[in-house]
C-alpha cells in the first residue's frame, strides 16, 4: 500500500514523502502511537517508497496545495509487490514469537543479514513491529547497530509502549509521533479496506478509541451488547435518581457477555459506547447533520435520551463518564465500583 493509500496521519506522511525525495530520511525511526492506527501499515509504504522502481513524485504545479505527496511509491511495479506480499528479500519484518517477544538471537541476526548490500533493492529496511517486546539482551544487541547503522540500510522501530524500551534504543532513534485516527477516518478505513458497510462501520468507529485495530477486533454482536447495557443504563438513569435503584441499573455496565476477556474489558467497551452515545445525544440536541451521528441506526433510543439529558446534563454525563474510564484503565479501579459510582453520578 501507497502513502496516499494509508489513512490518516496526513502530516507525518507528508514528512516521510519530503524526506525520501529529498534522501534526507534518517537511517533509525521509532514508530510510537496508540495500538492499532497503522504504525506497522507505514512503515511498509515506507519501504515501498524507498525502493520503488518507478516512483511517483508530485507535480511542480501542485507544490503549494499540499494535495500530492513529494514522492510516493506506485503500489504496482515488482518491488512494490513483493513489497506488499512480505516476500522482498531486502525488507526485513521482526515481531514477537509464540512467547511474546523478540529474542537476542533474532536481533543477532538482523545484525548479521544488516552487514550485508542489499541483494534486490537499493536500501534494506527492518522493521521492529511491536519493539517494546525485545528483551533487554536483545536491545543491547542492536545498540552498536542503531549509533552506526550500516550504509543503504533503514531501521524502523514500531511501538505502542516506546517507554518500555531502554533510553539508550530511544535515544539512538528519532521518534515520530502517531495519534489516533478520527472516527470518519477509522470508518473510512473499514469501508475501504474491510468490506464494512457505512452504518456498520460508523458504530464500529465510535467506540474504537481512534484505532482501527480496535474496531476490527472489536466483533458485531459484542458492539450491539455494549451499546445496548450503555443506553439501558443512560435510560435508567435518567427515570430514576433513587440510588438502590441506579445501582441495579448498573449491572447492565458490568456483565460479561463479550469476547472480551475480563470483566474490565467487558465495562471499558460499555464505557466506549456510553461516551459515543452521549455524543449523538449532543449532535441530536444541537440539530446538527444526521451524517454526524455515529450511532444512527439507534434513531429511537438517541431521541429518548436527548429528551432527558439536555447540554449541561450531557456535559457532566459525559465528564463523569470520562472519569470512569480513566479511573477503569488508568488507575486498575474495581469495574464494580466504577459501573457504581458512574450510575450515582449520571
Amino acid at each position: 500500500m501507497p502513502l496516499r493509500d494509508v489513512v490518516g496521519h496526513r502530516s507525518l506522511l507528508e514528512l516521510l514523502a519530503r524526506t525520501v525525495a529529498r534522501d534526507t530520511l534518517p537511517p533509525t525511526l521509532l514508530f510510537a502511537g496508540p495500538e492499532g492506527v497503522g504504525k506497522r501499515k507505514v512503515a511498509i509504504a515506507l519501504a515501498q517508497a524507498i525502493n520503488c522502481q518507478t516512483p511517483v513524485t508530485r507535480p511542480a504545479s501542485l507544490k503549494a496545495t499540499g494535495d500530492e505527496l513529494e514522492l510516493d511509491a506506485c503500489g504496482s511495479c515488482p518491488s512494490c509487490q513483493r513489497i506488499g506480499r512480505g516476500v522482498h528479500g531486502d525488507i526485513l519484518v521482526v515481531e514477537p514469537g509464540e512467547t511474546g517477544v523478540i529474542k537476542i538471537e533474532q536481533a543477532r541476526e538482523i545484525v548479521g543479514r544488516a552487514s550485508y548490500r542489499p541483494f534486490e533493492g537499493r536500501t534494506r529496511v527492518v522493521i521492529f513491529d511491536e519493539a517494546d517486546t525485545l528483551v533487554r539482551q536483545a536491545q543491547n544487541a542492536l545498540l552498536k547497530t542503531l549509533e552506526e547503522p550500516p550504509p543503504a540500510s533503514v531501521f524502523v522501530l514500531v511501538s505502542s509502549r516506546p517507554d518500555a524500551l531502554l533510553p539508550t534504543v530511544r535515544s539512538r532513534c528519532p521518534r515520530l509521533r502517531f495519534g489516533r485516527l478520527s472516527a470518519a477516518e477509522v470508518a473510512e478505513l473499514l469501508v475501504q479496506d474491510h468490506g464494512y458497510a457505512e452504518t456498520d462501520a460508523r458504530a464500529a468507529a465510535a467506540n474504537a478509541d481512534g484505532s482501527p485495530g480496535r474496531a476490527l477486533w472489536l466483533q458485531s454482536g459484542d458492539l450491539a451488547r455494549a451499546r445496548e447495557g450503555a443506553s439501558r443504563s443512560l435510560q435508567g438513569a435518567a427515570t430514576t435518581a433513587d440510588p438502590k435503584r441506579r445501582l441495579e441499573y448498573a449491572k447492565d455496565l458490568v456483565v460479561k457477555k463479550d469476547v472480551a476477556a475480563t470483566e474490565r474489558e467487558a465495562l471499558a467497551l460499555r464505557l466506549r459506547a456510553m461516551t459515543s452515545l452521549l455524543r449523538d445525544v449532543g449532535l441530536v440536541n444541537s440539530r446538527a447533520d444526521h451524517a454526524a451521528i455515529a450511532n444512527a441506526d439507534l434513531g429511537s433510543d438517541l431521541t429518548r435520551l436527548a429528551a432527558d439529558y439536555d447540554g449541561d446534563r450531557v456535559l457532566r454525563a459525559f465528564s463523569a463518564v470520562d472519569r470512569a474510564l480513566g479511573a477503569l484503565t488508568a488507575r486498575n479501579a474495581s469495574p464494580k465500583i466504577v459501573a457504581d459510582w458512574l450510575m450515582l453520578q449520571l
